[in-house]
């Protein structure tokens, strides 16, 4: 079994995090957390460089730390764990995280900093349903990708991005990354005093393109898996403006 280290951003005290810690225990894994002391939902690829951080003992292996899903890991990484884990799995998160939201999500950044550190990582995600929250559902498929991954030897560089329907699921499907829009909506309201103030986000519109990507095979009630790493480079391109080179 392995030494695993868990994160998230909804927190320290999340219910997703304690459904995926005590499913990995149930699963013979040694557990470690070090998670926000709050929510960070959205806080992206975020690391604090202008103030201290502290990293409280909750229980033993247990850290809640006052920085974002990012600082969690990079502090667990490098002070906190006497040895490095053998995976990172961060969530479970309350709420999907497909498509461009990958590029917000402190789980999905959480995942990826222990990808930039050489540490094989998983994020883990429940979307947002009727009825009540299916962790009962989300943690078992987390428990399985682990056990795949941890038998596979997943490249230290790889994310698995892991989404999972607030229902019984019709199956994994390893699909890419779609596109999710949403009403990119700014809200402006004005304070007591006259100052103005603004709330950011709108609603989802919808998942574009249709066909086998994570939002689209989500919607149909499959848990998804998208592998994804940290090069953003367009290759194809690389080639095709070969010619702009001086």
């Amino acid at each position: 079994m392995a030494r695993i280290l868990l994160s998230n951003d909804d927190g320290v005290h999340a219910h997703g995090l304690a459904a995926l810690a005590a499913a990995l225990v149930g699963a013979g894994h040694t557990v470690m957390v070090a998670a926000p002391d709050r929510e960070r939902s959205a806080q992206g690829h975020t690391l604090t460089l202008h103030k201290p951080l502290r990293a409280d003992v909750i229980r033993p292996g247990w850290w809640s730390v006052s920085g974002t899903p990012a600082d969690c890991v990079y502090l667990a990484l490098h002070a906190l764990l006497p040895e490095p884990p053998e995976l990172v799995v961060s969530g479970i998160n309350n709420g999907a995280n497909v498509g461009h939201d990958v590029f917000y999500s402190g789980t999905v950044a959480a995942a990826m900093e222990a990808a930039l550190g050489g540490v094989p990582s998983i994020a883990v995600s429940l979307e947002h349903g009727p009825g009540p929250r299916r962790w009962d559902v989300a943690a078992p498929i987390a428990v399985e990708v682990v056990a795949r991954a941890l038998e596979e030897r997943i490249a230290p560089g790889l994310l698995l991005n892991v989404n999972v329907p607030n229902a019984p699921t019709r199956g994994l499907r390893v699909v890419a990354q779609g596109i999710r829009q949403y009403d990119n909506k700014v809200e402006a309201r004005v304070d007591p005093r006259g100052r103005a103030y603004y709330w950011l986000g709108g609603d989802k519109l919808g998942e574009a393109p249709a066909g086998e990507t994570d939002a689209a095979l989500l919607h149909q009630g499959f848990a998804t898996l998208t592998p994804i790493h940290a090069d953003l480079t367009h290759h194809p391109s690389l080639e095709a403006m070969a010619s702009w080179a001086r």
